[in-house]
């Protein structure tokens, strides 16, 4: 009788192995997934802060949205405003891996513009001849 007892134990613990070992898994790749989306945020805050650095030097808008995306995550949108004297940039993005899933990340960064002026030597600073 024991004999029998003994291998239906071992059914169990095959069964009981299997489903812990899926369980592990699904749970490795959430975690791996959730690393993902805050890599994905962390770029995004870069990438939003290094647009609104070369907004608020008034440079052209095409070259913010490009310097912009270099550093987002690939395929990010990139918005760019000015509000008074501040400008804004948005990025938005959707994590890598399971990108099905209806989530994104978004970041946004305001700098104050800088005002541009005209180069001109003050007066009386020019070179004075002997």
């Amino acid at each position: 009788m024991r004999g029998c007892e003994r291998s239906a134990d071992q059914g169990f613990v095959t069964a009981e192995a299997a489903v812990v070992l899926c369980v592990l898994v699904a749970f490795t790749m959430a975690l791996v997934w959730g690393l993902l989306v805050v890599a994905a945020q962390i770029r995004c805050v870069d990438a939003a802060r290094i647009g609104a650095r070369a907004a608020a030097r008034q440079d052209p808008a095409g070259a913010v949205v490009a310097v912009t995306r270099e550093a987002a995550p690939h395929g990010a949108r990139v918005t760019v405003g000015r509000e008074g004297d501040r400008v804004r940039v948005t990025v938005v993005a959707r994590p890598p891996v399971l990108s099905g899933l209806p989530f994104e990340v978004r970041e946004e960064a305001v700098a104050p513009a800088e005002d541009i002026t005209d180069a001109k030597e003050p007066a009386g600073s020019g070179e004075a001849g002997p």
